[in-house]
C-alpha cells in the first residue's frame, strides 16, 4: 500500500513506526507491506486524518515492478534501470546523459539514429571529450531507446568517434611506494597499504564491510567488484595487526552509536526487509566507517555511510 502523508513532526514520527516502510522520492509517497492490520494500524496512527485521504492515488506502483504510468521519461528511465538492478553510480551517469539528450532532441524523436549520431558527434567535436566518456553517453541513449522506449535502433550512421589515446600506465617502483607510505598516516595509510598489498580498487576497499576479512584464512572477500562479481584476494600480512587495533576503534565507535539509538547501515537489495535487524549487527559495518551520519531519503534513517574515497585520494596526493 502507498500512502501520501503531509509533512509534520508528528506525521513524520507515526509513519517511521511502521516497520518494512519505504520513501519513494521520485513518486513522494510511503509504500507499506499490505497486512490483514494495515488499516487499522493506520487509523490508530493518524487518529485525525482520514485514510482514503492517506491512500495515494491507484497509478502509483512500486518502482521493483513497472513502469510508472508518469509522463516524466527520467522517471521511467529510473523505475527501469531499478528493475535491473544497476549500480546507483551507473544510474547517475546515465540520467545525466539522457537529460542532455532529451534537451537536444526531445524525449522521442521520429529518426533516433541520427538523433544520436548528432548529439554523439558534438560531444566529439564540440564538447572534445574523451572516447571513454562518449562511449558511455552512447550505452546510455541506447538504454533509453532500446529498454525504455521499446524501439529497435538501427546501426547508426555519421557518427564521429572520439579517438582513444594509447597511453602507458604509471607504475610506481616498491621504494616509491614505500616512501608514499611512509608519509601517509591513520587511516588512509592503512587503506592504501590494503590497495597495494591486496590489489583492491579504491571503491573496492571503501565498501569493505566488518564480515568481508577473514583474519584465520588470511583472506578479504571483495563483494560485487568490478562487472558485479565477488573475488577473494590475499590479506596482506603488514595489515593484519594495524587492522585489528582499527576494528577495535570501529567496534568502539559502533558501540556508541547503538547506544545513542543509530548504528544502521545501508545493506544491499532488499536484506534490510529479509534480515531486519542486519543493519546494525556487526559483521555488516563498514570496515572504513564515515566520521558522520547522514539521512537515508528513502528510509528517513540516520545512518553511517563508508569513508568516501576521495579522503584517500586527497591524501594520498598529499604524500
Amino acid at each position: 500500500m502507498h500512502v501520501r502523508v503531509p509533512y509534520s513532526r508528528e506525521r513524520l514520527a507515526a509513519i517511521k513506526s511502521f516497520p518494512d516502510r519505504r520513501w519513494l522520492p521520485t513518486e513522494k509517497v510511503w509504500s507499506l507491506p499490505d497486512d490483514s492490520d494495515l488499516l487499522e494500524r493506520l487509523k490508530a496512527a493518524f487518529p485525525g486524518d482520514s485514510i482514503d485521504g492517506l491512500a495515494a492515488p491507484a497509478a502509483v506502483q512500486p518502482p521493483s515492478l513497472c513502469l510508472p504510468p508518469s509522463r516524466d521519461p527520467l522517471v521511467r528511465v529510473r523505475t527501469a534501470m531499478r528493475m535491473r538492478h544497476m549500480s546507483p553510480r551507473t544510474e547517475d551517469s546515465y540520467l545525466g546523459w539522457i537529460r542532455r539528450y532529451l534537451a537536444q532532441a526531445g524525449p522521442a524523436p521520429k529518426e533516433p539514429e541520427a538523433a544520436i549520431a548528432r548529439f554523439l558527434s558534438e560531444l566529439a567535436t564540440k564538447a572534445v571529450v574523451a572516447a571513454s566518456t562518449q562511449n558511455q553517453a552512447l550505452h546510455a541513449l541506447l538504454f533509453y531507446h532500446q529498454k525504455v522506449l521499446g524501439q529497435e535502433l538501427d546501426r547508426v550512421q555519421g557518427l564521429i568517434r572520439a579517438k582513444g589515446p594509447e597511453r602507458l600506465p604509471v607504475v610506481l617502483s616498491r621504494d616509491e611506494v614505500g616512501a608514499v607510505l611512509g608519509v601517509m598516516s591513520g587511516t588512509p595509510r592503512l587503506m592504501a597499504t590494503l590497495l597495494y598489498g591486496a590489489g583492491l580498487r579504491v571503491l573496492e576497499c571503501c565498501c569493505l564491510r566488518v564480515k568481508d576479512v577473514d583474519f584465520a584464512q588470511n583472506q578479504i572477500v571483495v563483494r560485487s567488484g568490478k562487472g558485479n562479481k565477488d573475488r577473494l584476494t590475499t590479506l596482506p600480512g603488514a595489515t593484519r595487526a594495524p587492522l585489528e587495533r582499527h576494528l577495535e576503534r570501529v567496534r568502539e565507535q559502533h558501540t556508541e552509536d547503538l547506544k545513542n539509538g543509530l548504528g544502521s547501515v545501508a545493506l544491499p537489495n532488499a536484506l534490510s526487509r529479509k534480515y531486519p535487524n542486519a543493519p546494525t549487527e556487526w559483521g555488516w559495518q563498514w570496515l572504513f566507517p564515515a566520521t558522520s551520519h547522514y539521512v537515508d531519503s528513502e528510509t528517513g534513517v540516520r545512518r553511517r555511510h563508508h569513508l568516501h574515497e576521495s579522503v584517500l585520494q586527497k591524501a594520498f596526493h598529499a604524500a
